[in-house]
């Protein structure tokens, strides 16, 4: 395990086909910039400003946000540099805890985790469009499907889906040209809402020291900062979540010793920084006390600094985010269900790479296919919400993991060793176990659909164990 697999050396003759290592450092930073930065930015402010009405706290959280993340991400990045191959947390979690536990990672992913987050980002990619084009609003149903409207922006999210998935089939280079595009497009975009806010936005500087009437002072006690803060930074987890798609697509890294660990941290540093200027420049537009109130607090912050007429920019600037982590996520997922396969312990065909492209096409169309069928059926987003739970075990039990295969597996090299250890990834682990703990008493019914939906994975890990026995004894 201490080299790169088969699959992603040249091909000689009589050798089956492997992926290409095409994926520049600078590929892999858009990849994972892109895959965090969706829509959350454009909504989380709300959840935030609620519970820290106080300017300092409200940035702080931020902060935190970003620092737990690093120290997440430090320790994933000891385990890429260990085991530089496609499919990136799934193997690490494999050759920690064995095939059953990795397998049920990869279930979550496939069954809800990335299928339904193809399809929410794609259909709120296609509604944010219908404000500029009234023709594909959610606004005109087509039918309905078991009480669940159909709408233009689905059947637009449709076919984003196929444009994604086959633009990723036909090669590697054409799935990272989408990607980094759209990327740049967005980070333009946000830009430009930055600097011109601050230049000419109709804003007050006076923001920043105001908290709202009644709101948390700086004077309250530790239990308090704690508890808020504690309630904060569960908008803000989900705000970071995404970091972890360039593990999955290591395979296809150049120099992923190097890269992929080097990718994971500048990468969390830029969205850092870009979700601290976004958050500043919705306080310049608007007190805390009014942002607790806007679901949608771009569109309101955009309205205070410019005028109304800025809605259709804005809708413009949130399409192409969701589209641009729609894109991230289609070209990350399917490398895990690509290792599972190649371990035996899913469909067959998606162990197969494509003699021409040099892509994992049945898989990366399997998953194209499993995200069409949540977007018909309009339960994508509740089904996420139940899996949030079992996402944030699992970055728990591998930073764990961390902790394990330095015992378990001291003889493979380790080009990159996880900065602060033992102390970074220990915050991050009891940082972890304590929102787990906390999501099984606050919010049962999540955790207990949670852990149901993973353990429905278990009859499927044991049928295809039990044939991949059969065919070798055959």
């Amino acid at each position: 395990m201490n080299a790169a697999s088969p699959a992603t050396e040249s091909v000689t003759p009589g050798q089956k086909p492997g992926l290409v290592r095409g994926l520049s450092l600078l590929d892999s930073v858009l990849l994972l910039v892109s895959g965090i930065i969706g829509s959350s930015i454009f909504l989380t402010a709300k959840d935030i400003a609620g519970p820290l009405p106080n300017p300092i706290l409200f940035f702080l959280v931020w902060v935190l946000g970003g620092v737990i993340s690093l120290c997440a991400c430090v320790a994933f990045a000891e385990l890429g540099s260990m085991f530089p191959d496609s499919g990136g947390q799934y193997i690490y979690l494999r050759e920690a805890y064995g095939d059953l536990v990795a397998f049920l990672y990869g279930w979550m992913l496939f069954a809800v985790a990335n299928g339904g987050t193809i399809a929410a980002l794609s259909v709120a990619s296609a509604a944010y469009m219908g404000n500029i084009i009234p023709a594909i609003s959610q606004d005109h149903v087509i039918f309905s499907l078991a009480g669940m409207p159909f709408t233009r922006a689905h059947a637009v999210g449709l076919a984003l889906i196929v444009i994604l998935t086959y633009v990723n089939v036909v090669g590697l280079r054409w799935g990272a040209l989408i990607q980094n595009v759209s990327t740049w497009t967005k980070f333009i975009a946000m830009s430009a809402f930055v600097v011109l806010g601050f230049a000419i936005g109709k804003g007050h500087w006076s923001n920043f020291s105001a908290r709202a009437p009644g709101g948390l002072s700086m004077g309250l006690s530790a239990g308090q900062l704690i508890s808020a803060l504690g309630v904060g930074l569960i908008a803000v987890f989900w705000a970071y979540d995404g970091w972890v798609y360039i593990t999955w697509v290591a395979g296809e890294v150049k120099d992923p010793r190097r890269n992929v660990p080097l990718a994971m941290v500048l990468g969390v540093l830029v969205v850092g920084a870009i979700y601290l200027a976004m958050n500043m420049t919705y306080v310049y537009a608007l007190p805390l006390s009014e942002i607790a109130k806007h679901e949608t607090i771009v569109h309101d912050a955009a309205t205070m600094l410019f005028s109304s007429g800025a809605a259709g920019w804005l809708s413009a600037m949130i399409a192409v985010s969701c589209f641009s982590a729609a894109a991230a996520c289609t070209l990350a997922g399917s490398r895990v269900y690509l290792a599972m396969a190649q371990d035996g312990v899913f469909f067959r065909s998606m162990a197969a790479i494509h003699p021409k492209w040099r892509t994992p096409a049945f898989s990366l169309i399997g998953q194209g296919l499993w995200a069409a069928v949540l977007t018909m059926s309009g339960r994508y987003d509740q089904l996420y919400t139940y899996v949030i739970f079992g996402m944030v075990l699992s970055y728990t039990l591998t930073v764990i993991g961390l902790f394990i295969l330095r015992w378990k597996r001291p003889d493979v090299p380790r080009p990159y060793r996880c900065t602060g250890y033992p102390w970074l990834p220990g915050i991050y682990v009891l940082v972890g176990v304590a929102w787990t703990l906390n999501t099984i008493i606050q919010r049962p019914t999540e955790a207990f659909w949670g852990a149901a939906i993973v353990l429905i994975g278990v009859p499927g890990y044991l049928y295809w164990k039990r044939k991949g026995r059969a065919e070798i004894a055959g």
